[in-house]
């Protein structure tokens, strides 16, 4: 894990992006940021129950830190929907309101989503030039979040599976998602194969990593063009945050993805929107 965040541990970077010069990808960690507590130290999230200042003041840093300062970051209000958005201009808050997943084609907006053992999905059509940043927690996941996106890249862009570029980022691994038989039942339901995705320990353990994969090659993505973090949260509370860990008034992991334009912005020129 630790070759694969930067120097100061403050973001794990997607090394499947690294040949496409104009595209970022990350998921935050918990170091080096301003926050206490729960939140320590670097919740980017406003919608936890974190101190205001302190989420500004780690949002100001991360986007100091990205490869080229985005004009706009993008923080959707999630509640563990199916709910796509297509971002075409800078959006008001309350158009991130029940969104869990964003798709765009602009240059310098940072498409984010929170996490804290859900499962954080990035997407990159290196053809067509659309990015996505999609949450799924187990609600997301039986509901085929990841496949509604794919859906709509398609539909709004022309998007192909075979030009995409995926990252399943930092949350809770097979072995700490332990699950009631409703939750197993649920998935059972909406057609995946409990083989590939279900372990009976005393429990059902659910493998949402593997759950949301299948999904990625359903729609054609290469399984080469597939990167998993292989990180989880729960087993990992002092790097990245974990709900299960910590409880639901603690931080988030933010992951986010970027395509840039040629030249830097001023420090001036940006803004979040989130809830």
């Amino acid at each position: 894990m630790k070759e694969r965040l930067t120097s100061d541990k403050r973001m794990l970077v997607y090394g499947i992006l690294k040949p496409y010069t104009n595209i970022f990808g990350f998921s935050t960690t918990r170091h080096g940021g301003v926050g206490e507590g729960m939140y320590a130290t670097f919740n980017c999230t406003h919608y936890c129950g974190d101190n205001p200042e302190h989420v500004k003041a780690n949002l100001e840093t991360l986007s100091a830190l990205l490869p080229k300062r985005p004009r706009v970051m993008v923080i959707p209000r999630q509640t563990h929907t199916t709910n796509v958005r297509v971002i075409t201009s800078v959006p008001k808050v309350e158009e991130l309101q029940d969104v869990d997943a964003v798709v765009t084609h602009l240059k310098e907006f940072c498409l984010c989503v929170s996490t804290a053992d859900c499962v954080p999905v990035l997407l990159y059509d290196k053809e067509k030039q659309v990015i996505a940043a999609i949450h799924a927690g187990w609600r997301g996941t039986v509901g085929h979040i990841v496949e509604k996106t794919i859906e709509v890249m398609k539909s709004q862009y022309g998007s192909e599976g075979k030009d995409m570029v995926a990252c399943i980022g930092p949350s809770i691994s097979l072995e700490s998602f332990e699950v009631g038989d409703e939750v197993y039942a649920a998935f059972e339901e909406a057609g995946f194969d409990m083989s590939c995705i279900a372990r009976k320990y005393a429990k059902w353990h659910l493998d949402l990593w593997e759950a949301n994969r299948i999904q990625l090659l359903a729609h054609g993505i290469l399984p080469e063009h597939i990167e998993v973090a292989g990180i989880c949260t729960y087993q990992h509370p002092d790097d990245f945050f974990s709900a299960r860990r910590l409880g639901i008034k603690s931080g988030r992991i933010l992951s986010g993805i970027v395509m840039n334009e040629t030249e830097n912005r001023s420090i001036c020129d940006w803004k979040v929107v989130a809830e």
